[in-house]
């Protein structure tokens, strides 16, 4: 079975909700955004999903519009919360 590695970085409150500045996570064979979200939903049940409603990503620097982009191996994602100010 394939995996792939993503490198996911969190700002903010994902970072305190998630309890890490940033972590690796595997997934199996040609994973979307949406399945590392799932599975970040997943080992992170207690705060981080809430945030993950209200986030917003960015693979290897360029914004996500859609989820079901395929993540390759060595991807990076930032999670991104809402930022207060102007």
């Amino acid at each position: 079975m394939t995996t792939v590695t993503v490198l996911v970085r969190y700002f903010a409150s994902a970072r305190a909700a998630s309890g890490v500045d940033e972590e690796k996570v595997q997934l199996t064979a040609k994973p979307s955004v949406a399945d590392l979200v799932a599975e970040l939903r997943r080992t992170h049940p207690e705060g981080l999903p809430r945030v993950l409603d209200a986030a917003s990503f960015l693979l290897d620097g360029v914004a996500v519009r859609d989820r079901a982009r395929v993540l390759t191996d060595g991807a990076e994602i930032d999670v991104l919360p809402p930022f207060a100010g102007g």
